[in-house]
């Protein structure tokens, strides 16, 4: 059996990751709210003031940092106006982006702001610029946020909310090189300042605004945002006129007209799956080293708000949709993300993955037949990551960690990441190779370890997923392949896995 050694200085803590990169996303797309998180205060569903019971209690489960909404492609179709004031009396609009369908626009900025509160997650409110107008961007956040006699605050009272939101997270448009507009990055960041301005702090609510930026290995796109900045190298200058840029990447193994198949799919697609997630690592040092060019005090902050899987949709469903299952290699796609943005926690300050129910990489799926909420091993992923959250990172150095040649390029074929926050710390590891189970040393320096609890997420099969009549089919167990080691301790990693352990530190 093959051994890798991992290196860890418990007492060199660095940059914290916070735990807004365990972010989520929700959009007006295919069943992900309507029947995901809202189905009517008239349901046979139990709900809360029409959201889905269950689904909240799942993702508190998960202490979800952020919520994302309404897109996307969906945003810079939105006008808000449209979601709010009494149900019945709100315009119905054609979602022509996804599926081409018409709703009802049933939920809106009030149902939203209720569920980021029964959640006890932030507002990630993304705007429309790609067919809305700076007024109806800057009404909307006075709506918002503003607690006195103004304009959009009396129309919000009047609506039935006295107080204002809190509203932390402003997107300013959504994929501006694509579905948010077609426009040029020049054209983008003068828009992007212009909106910026407008997108005002009321009362105490203070807003960090995240420009739409590049799709995946576009340098040229953030390079010319980062030129649009104020002065950046100025000490007691906060970045503006906005705080961030954003950044998406999904993971295939075909082209994007075949992109390969959920749950049906080769050791070699495996590897494939695995091998273009890992070029997370390399966009996020790549567009950092362009960020650190013009913005050596990192004021600026990467936010990768869409990254996750993506899929031929599941035959017999709505090919506008997106509707896929999640397998085990969902979930090592998942771990392998979070190893790269916990190493670049200095600059990567949130991240959301697409999307959090029935859409994409989804963490949660509700059967429409027996109504059954399924956790799928995405879910597990971020259930046994929340250790993670704000705290420190570390340094992990792994030497012979094995690797397989993929697409030309070397996959190492263990990924690790590790935080520590007062007396405890969380080792993440994972195994990569679809067949062979390897032992881990772990070389722990710095502080004395006293206590130590493992879990193993794995499965028999490379495409175990979890389903109504198998909900567990994917799920974490407790792990006793974990002995001490006079470097530390030394862990078993069947293949295929990923395994956590919670360190207690004197």
């Amino acid at each position: 059996m093959p051994t890798t050694t991992a290196v860890i200085n418990l007492d060199l803590p660095g940059p914290t990751i916070s735990r807004h990169v365990y972010g989520h996303f929700a959009e007006h797309l295919g069943r992900c709210i309507y029947g995901g998180f809202w189905v009517g205060e008239d349901s046979d569903v139990p709900n809360e003031r029409g959201l889905r019971s269950d689904v909240v209690a799942a993702l508190r489960e998960l202490a979800i940092p952020n919520l994302r909404w309404p897109g996307g492609c969906f945003a810079d179709d939105y006008h808000w106006r449209d979601g709010i004031g009494p149900r019945e009396q709100r315009p119905r609009m054609v979602n022509s982006h996804w599926g081409d369908v018409v709703e009802d626009n049933a939920f809106g900025t009030h149902e939203f702001m209720d569920l980021c509160e029964l959640l006890g997650a932030d507002a990630y409110v993304s705007a429309n610029i790609g067919s809305g107008s700076v007024r109806e961007m800057s009404d909307w956040i006075e709506y918002l946020t503003r607690a006195d006699d103004a304009p959009m605050a009396a129309e919000r009272r009047a609506n039935g909310r006295d107080e204002p939101w809190k509203v932390p997270f402003w997107g300013l448009g959504n994929e501006a090189w694509g579905c948010g507009g077609n426009l040029r990055v020049e054209q983008f960041a003068s828009l992007a300042r212009q909106y910026a301005t407008y997108t005002r702090d009321h009362g105490d609510n203070r807003v960090y605004r995240i420009a739409a930026g590049a799709n995946a290995d576009d340098y040229a796109w953030t390079e010319t945002l980062m030129r649009s900045f104020d002065d950046l190298a100025a000490d007691e200058a906060p970045a503006g006129p906005f705080q961030a840029v954003s950044l998406h990447y999904y993971t295939m193994t075909g082209p994007w007209s075949d992109k390969g198949d959920a749950t049906s799919f080769s050791a070699d697609e495996w590897y494939v799956a695995l091998a273009r997630a890992a070029r997370m690592e390399d966009l996020l040092q790549r567009h950092g080293t362009v960020m650190d060019r013009y913005d050596p005090l990192r004021k600026v902050g990467l936010v990768v708000d869409e990254w996750g899987t993506w899929w031929n949709v599941e035959p017999g469903t709505n090919p506008g949709f997106l509707y896929q299952q999640n397998t085990l290699r969902d979930a090592l796609v998942a771990t392998t993300h979070f190893d790269a943005f916990h190493r670049h926690a200095g600059r990567v300050v949130m991240a959301n993955i697409a999307q959090t129910v029935n859409v994409l990489q989804a963490v949660l799926l509700t059967d429409p037949d027996s109504g059954a909420l399924v956790r799928t091993p995405t879910f597990h992923v971020f259930e046994m990551n929340r250790g993670h959250h704000d705290a420190a990172s570390l340094d992990v150095h792994l030497r012979d960690v094995g690797s397989r040649e993929v697409d030309g390029r070397e996959l190492p074929l263990v990924s690790a990441s590790a935080s520590v926050r007062d007396d405890e710390a969380l080792v993440s590891l994972s195994n990569l190779d679809a067949d062979r189970a390897r032992t881990l040393v772990l070389d722990l320096r710095g502080r004395r370890v006293v206590g130590f609890a493992a879990r193993v997420l794995t499965a028999p099969a490379l495409n175990a997923h979890n389903t109504p009549d198998e909900p567990a089919a994917v799920a974490p167990a407790a792990h006793d392949g974990v002995r001490e080691h006079e470097r530390g301790l030394e862990v078993d990693l069947p293949p295929h896995s990923y395994v956590t352990l919670t360190l207690t530190l004197a």
